[in-house]
């Protein structure tokens, strides 16, 4: 490469055979003053990922690099080798089946990350395209930067981000991610980590697309499973609370994890399901007994199951 490398694109693939081709393109459609490198992790897939990824290692030997193992080292492993692989100052995170829609894209990111120094991470919107062609942008309100909007939701999907290579490597230090299997997802404690530690930027408009695979983990359409990712998420945001914040936020966030636990079973399991739900809550926070929510997502569960066995 006759640039210098100033960033890594860093590509975590598994059984992608399907796009990862649009994937590798978006990167190398990148228009910038600086040199790029993208960096594939391939997780021993089961498809043809491999050899697709390996053709255009061959395609673009001053490019692209490829990390992989004979054997399955799991998501968190393969994030993080390939993070470590990486060369340059800044890593732009892409998942092996979303993809760039914007040329300028990280030029814009690297740009606003050089003016502001105490910058640790800049993310920007994103589309979500789910397997019927349907778009939506993400986040559907204001790009929030501070850090307790972060813990109430997570602000940036994987595709968006440009962060300093040298504070995610602390972040790994200081967070050990590794001693967390209940958490199912490694890109918010990462962005939680950023909001603590330094200052946050976005550009308002969506730059990637994330795909919303009706089988992964964040979009399962199990309800159960979805429960679970739903809670790994406030495990999250509350242990970030605990540590960096004070707890100054646990009734809140408790009750924003009751109020998305009790809003799925209102429309999933039954009435017992979402009472025992209910129960651990109280349990748990007795304050949650002002929650006026849960009694409105009760009674609507009634209703919708009186409804439904009339219409049977």
């Amino acid at each position: 490469m006759s640039r210098e490398v100033l960033l890594s694109v860093v590509m975590t693939t598994y059984n992608h055979a399907r796009y990862l081709a649009e994937a590798i393109e978006s990167v190398l459609m990148q228009r910038t003053s600086f040199g790029v490198e993208l960096v594939i992790g391939e997780d021993r897939s089961t498809d043809n990922t491999r050899a697709i990824a390996k053709e255009y290692v061959e395609r673009y030997p001053e490019r692209i690099r490829l990390i992989t193992s004979d054997e399955n080292v799991g998501m968190r492993a393969n994030y993080r080798r390939t993070i470590e692989a990486a060369c340059g100052r800044y890593i732009a995170l892409l998942d092996g089946d979303d993809y760039f829609t914007d040329p300028d894209k990280l030029q814009l990111q690297v740009d606003m990350l050089e003016r502001n120094e105490s910058m640790g991470m800049c993310y920007t919107r994103s589309e979500r395209i789910d397997e019927r062609g349907n778009v939506s942008i993400y986040p559907s309100g204001c790009c929030t930067t501070d850090f307790e909007s972060m813990l109430r939701r997570n602000p940036a999907e994987n595709a968006t981000v440009v962060a300093r290579r040298e504070l995610v490597m602390r972040y790994y230090a200081e967070v050990c991610p590794e001693h967390h299997p209940e958490w199912l997802t490694d890109d918010l404690p990462m962005w939680l980590w950023f909001g603590a530690n330094s200052r946050v930027g976005a550009i308002d408009r969506p730059m990637a697309v994330h795909r919303v695979l009706c089988h992964s983990v964040s979009h399962s359409p199990d309800y159960g499973r979805k429960l679970r990712f739903c809670d790994s998420l406030s495990d999250i945001a509350l242990w970030y609370d605990q540590r960096y914040n004070g707890s100054k936020m646990h009734y809140e966030l408790l009750r924003q994890r009751e109020n998305e636990a009790l809003w799925l079973l209102s429309y999933n399991g039954g009435v017992g399901e979402y009472v025992e739900r209910w129960r651990q809550g109280l349990k748990q926070e007795p304050r949650l007994a002002i929650n006026m929510a849960a009694y409105v997502l009760f009674f609507k569960k009634i209703a919708w199951r009186m409804w439904h066995n009339s219409n049977r």
